[in-house]
Order: structure tokens, then sequence, then C-alpha cells
């Protein structure tokens, strides 16, 4: 691997290189980048919700693009988030299993993100952005890992799961932080105002870079993982769904005041702003949030879980109130920002994702990358399914592993065509052998490249690690 240091001055001068003749001055677009935690796509007025109201993202839908079959990489949290920062599956980068062999990253945890690894926001920095993740990170709550080593110049927010309290494991975990930079700031942080934290952080961002592009990165808390969703006393109470719905509509909110910001600053036209969430809304009992029309919960790799509301809005290059339900994924968000801004990562650093610009900007007769080069659902190293084109097939497996389950069943075969039946009420195999037998065939594939159950890939990459993990705590 390149050190850091190196891989900043190759990312530098391929950047510059990239540009056509005369357009080294000309100032890429800002980029804002919003990311709910366990939201699904029925839970926001533009995909059809007539509990939760949602004027601003409604109004995102109406200027921008509506995807209807954008997907994540994982319906858990940190390797959904890993693919958006680095544009690869988690299992390349080797967070789709914990160091203790869990689901998702937990406090004091001895893995993260490799430090070598190239994030977004350091493909973005050789182009003069300022960088700010304002939210949730989840992908290493070490120091080499969090997000100022990372190439973000500001970070504000948890570094992982607000359900990942003291209280749970007192002898193991400390009391919930809120960081600035490496320092905890607030411990335990009170969940409850953290989505206003993160908004005024954010419209304080804006207001201190209007002379410069920027990307900033919120990943936000809610609706979040916690059984009893945290709620700003302002939205208590004051939606159809309660706390769960008034933590959407909060939300929903904060996007609006961001985007007031950003109109103030007279940079309407300068900035690209997308929406979308880490994975599906989870099943609770009573119920609380939805994933309709598609089927499945959060924490697996149905349809619900990992097939994501997302809007993006840039006015005069996105086509306003245009849909498109070509397979766009968070893999794409690296690749396509980098392009956009002129810069690029290399040629021998692998990515998954690519460039989508065509489809995020409506150019007539664009295509999905992945109809020929297949979509992979994982849950943590097993390859549960995968999507070409219209097709989605779950694969046969001996015993299909889920988050939570007490045993794991067997999978059956089953083919749908998920384009036309989103429910996917009509399992189609015996009618399609042809779609079944090219689908294996890039299983076998991804395989190869990213592993399966106890088969590393010959693709995949360390995490980082460190020998004596400390816990984050205020000094």
């Amino acid at each position: 691997m390149l050190s850091r240091l190196y891989s900043a001055l190759v990312l530098a001068s391929l950047a510059l290189c990239s540009l056509p003749a005369g357009a080294a001055e000309d100032r890429p677009p800002n980029v804002i980048v919003v990311l709910a935690d366990n939201l699904g796509a029925g839970d926001l007025g533009c995909y059809g919700s007539k509990l939760h109201r949602t004027p601003n993202l409604d109004r995102m839908a109406a200027e921008g693009v509506k995807f209807t079959s954008f997907y994540v990489t994982s319906g858990v949290c940190t390797p959904s988030r890993a693919s958006l920062v680095t544009g690869c599956y988690s299992q390349r980068v080797n967070l789709h299993v914990s160091d203790l062999g869990g689901a998702v990253l937990q406090p004091v945890a001895a893995k993260g993100l490799n430090p070598d690894e190239v994030t977004v926001a350091e493909v973005l920095k050789p182009r003069g952005y300022a960088t700010a993740c304002y939210g949730k990170w989840h992908l290493g709550d070490q120091l080499p890992f969090l997000p100022t080593n990372q190439g973000f110049d500001e970070f504000l927010g948890v570094p992982y799961s607000e359900d990942m309290v003291q209280e749970k494991k007192p002898d193991l975990w400390p009391p919930l932080p809120l960081m600035r930079g490496t320092m905890v700031i607030e411990a335990p942080v009170d969940c409850e105002k953290l989505t206003r934290i993160y908004t005024e952080a954010a419209v304080d961002f804006v207001r201190r870079n209007t002379e410069r592009p920027f990307f900033l990165y919120m990943p936000a808390a809610r609706p979040g993982s916690t059984q009893v969703v945290h709620v700003g006393n302002e939205f208590r109470g004051k939606s159809a769904n309660g706390l769960y719905g008034d933590s959407v509509e909060e939300l929903d909110r904060s996007l609006g005041v961001v985007l007031d910001a950003v109109k103030k600053q007279g940079l309407d036209d300068r900035t690209l702003v997308i929406w979308t969430s880490d994975n599906g809304a989870v099943r609770r009992n009573p119920p609380q949030g939805s994933n309709a029309p598609f089927a499945g919960w959060g924490y697996g790799t149905s349809e619900g879980g990992m097939r994501m509301p997302c809007l993006m809005r840039w006015p005069g290059h996105i086509p306003a109130g245009s849909v498109c339900d070509e397979v766009t994924t968070t893999l794409d968000v690296l690749p396509t920002l980098a392009a956009m801004a002129g810069a690029s990562v290399g040629s021998d650093h692998k990515l998954d994702g690519y460039d989508a610009s065509d489809l995020w900007l409506g150019k007539a007769g664009a295509r999905s990358h992945y109809d020929e080069s297949g979509f992979f659902f994982y849950h943590m190293a097993q390859l549960q399914a995968v999507r070409r084109g219209p097709w989605k097939l779950y694969l046969p497996l001996d015993s299909a592993l889920a988050l939570g389950a007490k045993k794991a069943p067997p999978q059956a075969l089953r083919l749908f065509d998920v384009r036309h039946d989103i429910g996917e009420e009509h399992e189609v195999s015996a009618e399609h052998p042809e779609e079944v037998k090219a689908l294996l065939a890039l299983a076998r594939r991804a395989r190869a490249d990213l592993g399966d159950l106890n088969a590393p890939g010959e693709g995949q990459r360390a995490a980082g690690h460190v020998d004596h993990p400390t816990a984050r705590v205020k000094e």
C-alpha cells in the first residue's frame, strides 16, 4: 500500500492532470451527502408515506431526481457506511465483519477503516475542497480510524451507534461520546439534541466555505438503532406515527434548514445535495418504519433492507421532477464525485462503483453499469443474492445467515423481476432459466473476488487494526 502522504500527492497530481485544458481554474460543485439511519422508502411522502410530513424531502424530489432502484451494500450500519465512503463493497475493505465476529463495529474495537484506503474526502481535498463529517461515523473509534484521519478537516459526532451505551456493557464501553475532531466534548451525550447540533454545524460550515468548494457528509442520527427513538423536544408528539414519525419529520426539517442556508449564500446552482439512508427500516413490535413498496426489513438482504430512498438536487444540472429506475448504488458516490470534480483515485486502486454522472444528471438513454457487472447482496461474509437488470436471484443456501436469528434456515433459489414485481410476489426461475444461469455465473465471480463464508476473496484488502484499543472518554 502507498503511504498516506504519498497517496495524497498522487491524488493531487492525477486530479490536475485529469482536468481539460483551461479548466484548472474552474470551481467544482459543492456536495452535501445526508445519510439517514435505519429509514425506509415508505417513510417519505414523496415515496408514498401517508403518516409522515416531509415537505423538504418532497421538495427535493420535485426539484431534482428520485431514484427507485438505489441500493446500499448492506442491511446494517458499518458495512453500508464503508461502501459510501470508499466506493468499495465492505468485503473488499474488510469491514463486513467486526473484530469480534459481529455485523457492525462496537466501542473500543481494534478494527476500523484502514487509513491506507482512499475515502471520498481524500479524493476531493486535492481539488481544493473543505471537508467535514457531522454525525454518526461508525467506521472505527480508534484515533487512526476517525474522520479527521480519513480526509475530513472537521468531525463533530458520535463514533458509533447511539444504542451502544455504557449501561449495556459497563466494564467495556464508555459513556456515549460526542466528539469534535479526536476529542470527546460531552459524555454521555444528550441524544435528543444531536439532530439540532449537526444541523447548526452544517449551516455554519456552509457559511464559512462560500468561497471554495466543500464536501459535507452528514450521517444523521435518526431514526437510529434504539427501540425508543430520540427526538428533539420541538418535534416530540407532533407526527402521526409516534416518536419514530417525530424523528423523520425532524430529519426533514433539518434538511430544509440546510437547503435554506445554501440558497441564502447564493450557492443553489453550485451545490449537489444527495439524501439517502444506510439501510431500511427495521422490524419493530409495534411497527415503526416502512419500506413499502419493497418487501422485507432492514438488517438483511431483502429489497426493503437494501433498496433505499434516494433524492438528488442540483438546480440547473439535474432535471426537476425526474425519476430514475436504473440500478445505482452508494458505491457510485466516490467515483461520480471524483469525475465531477476532475479528480482521480488512480488506476491501481480497485473500486466497485462507477461514474454514474449520466444517470444522476438525467442524460437520455443512460444505462446502469450493474446491468453488466451485477450487484451483490451480502450479509456479513455470505453472498445471498445477485441483481442484474430487472432480475434478482436469491441464491440457494444451506444456511442463510440473518442478524439476531438463533438458527440459520436454508434459502431456496428464487428469481424475481424486481423492476416490475417490486413486492416480489411472483417467483419466476422456471420461466427464465437463462437468467438464473447468468446470475449464478456472476455469483461465482463475486465469490472469487470478494469472498464468501470461510473463503476469502482474492480481491480483499486488510482492514485497519490497532493492538491496544482504548475507549474514547472525556479528559
